[in-house]
């Protein structure tokens, strides 16, 4: 059961994702979506295409007709949601049969930025994110389940990538003809099928690293939140280029860099609200308090929410906001776009900034300075997370006499404890078995006091269950 995540389903091949659970994910699946054909992607992991036969078995036994799209990013699977395909009766996509339809849900077979030995799928059904009770409800049904019988294969082969790369052109042909010189990284994942092909079409000046998938990821993790995984495409950046592109394993997060620093999330969501008329930007509780200050007093309405690419998709949809972002990177937009996580979509917007003449570095100067910290994980398990968070959460309430001030606390997830000068935050995450915590302030040693009455309380309030 600890496969099915808040998020998404995500487990080690083949301990918990092999051929019975697998396949009996697909058919359970298939149970809970209307109409009959199901899109489905992977990532460049080496055991992605052996999980796809799996979960084509499970989605065709419960009587939809499988979509088969390669090895795509996940914002290409997701832009298979509003796309229609004429398909045949051969069993292919082609001119044979006046009959045109629309996926009524999608799933990526993805891994993400885990480990090689890590698997899973995102799930989209209706447009939508299937996920929180959605998921745990599947798991249920999966784990009372017997294998289910197989059934003809039905699947069709669909060209997803080449309507996705027309799309991208024919909206960004604007960016021919930019002077600016550009470094990617793809990190050895999806992202190197899609995106050289763009930036050619696109004529930009611009040189990739590691853009050939290799799901072993021969030259480092496909995590451009972590420093070290940043160190070539930084040497690239720094003997020859103006800006600097990293992408993740599946590509639904960016890192954008300059020669002066690497642009945090929130900092990129400020950038990317530039070029919007008094937007409604969402950002995760990890975000800077300078980004929701900065969007008021810019006139723009800002409105902080739980972190995960599902929460967000799903806030932005309800508020119809015209942006979201996560401090690690996955940035939605509804502006000229579907409202989903796209690293791909991102960039180009982040270049048509630069190709206007914005100086990145220069607005990021312009902000007000704080300290911040990292996202600190701290140890402790599964079982353990949350009655933790719950019995914080009543400390605070009636906080050590000398705990500094406390003017507020947002609970929209986990502890976000506004202090006098800064804040602290303090969240289970819901992936992994640690609490996750992040502190700021203008001033060097109030971050520093506020990170350590936390981290002191936690302490305590571990040694209280």
């Amino acid at each position: 059961m600890s496969i099915f995540r808040e998020y998404d389903i995500r487990g080690i091949v083949p301990g918990e994702l092999n051929e019975e659970s697998v396949t009996k994910i697909g058919f359970a699946l298939a149970g809970k979506i209307d109409g009959e054909y199901v899109a489905v992607g992977y990532d460049a992991r080496t055991h992605s295409p052996e999980l796809f036969g799996y979960l084509a078995a499970g989605l065709n036994a419960g009587g939809k007709t499988v979509l088969a799209m390669g090895l795509v990013p996940t914002p290409v699977n997701y832009f298979a949601n509003y796309q229609e395909f004429k398909v045949n009766a051969g069993g292919g996509e082609g001119p044979l049969e006046d009959d045109w339809v629309t996926p009524s849900a999608s799933v990526m077979i993805t891994g993400s930025h885990n480990p090689i030995e890590y698997n899973g799928f995102k799930i989209t059904v209706t447009k939508a994110p299937f996920f929180g009770e959605q998921i745990y409800a599947l798991g249920d049904e999966v784990a009372a389940m017997e294998l289910p019988p197989k059934s003809e294969a039905k699947i069709i082969e669909i060209d997803v990538k080449a309507r996705y790369i027309d799309y991208m052109v024919e909206q960004f042909s604007h960016l021919k003809g930019m002077k600016e010189k550009i470094v990617y990284d793809c990190g050895n994942g999806a992202a190197g099928v899609i995106v050289p092909e763009i930036f050619a079409c696109l004529e930009l000046d611009a040189g990739g690293l590691y853009v050939e998938p290799d799901g072993t990821f021969p030259n480092h993790h496909p995590d451009p939140s972590i420093e070290v995984n940043l160190s070539d495409v930084k040497s690239a950046l720094e003997a020859e280029g103006d800006v600097a592109i990293a992408y993740d394993g599946d590509a639904d997060r960016v890192v954008v860099l300059t020669r002066k620093r690497k642009i945090n999330g929130d900092q990129m969501a400020l950038l990317f609200s530039m070029g919007m008329n008094y937007p409604t930007v969402i950002g995760d509780v990890k975000c800077s308090q300078v980004m929701f200050d900065t969007l008021k007093a810019r006139g723009a309405t800002a409105v902080m929410y739980k972190t995960g690419h599902s929460n967000l998709k799903a806030k932005i949809k309800e508020l119809d906001a015209d942006l979201a972002c996560e401090m690690n990177g996955h940035f939605f937009f509804n502006d000229r776009y579907f409202g989903y996580d796209d690293a791909i979509y991102a960039t180009l917007r982040m270049l048509e900034l630069v190709q206007a003449g914005i100086d990145l570095d220069e607005e990021l100067d312009r902000l007000p300075r704080v300290f911040s910290t990292e996202e600190i994980q701290v140890e402790t398990t599964e079982q353990e997370k949350f009655p933790l968070m719950a019995k914080l959460g009543e400390m605070l309430q009636h906080p050590p006499a000398d705990f500094p001030a406390i003017r507020e606390i947002i609970t929209v997830d986990g502890v976000r404890v506004i202090f006098e000068n800064g804040w602290g935050l303090v969240r289970a995450s819901n992936t992994t078995p640690v609490l996750v915590t992040r502190f700021e302030s203008p001033d060097l040693e109030d971050a520093k006091r506020y990170e350590k009455a936390l981290n002191d309380l936690i302490a305590e309030a571990r040694a209280a269950l």
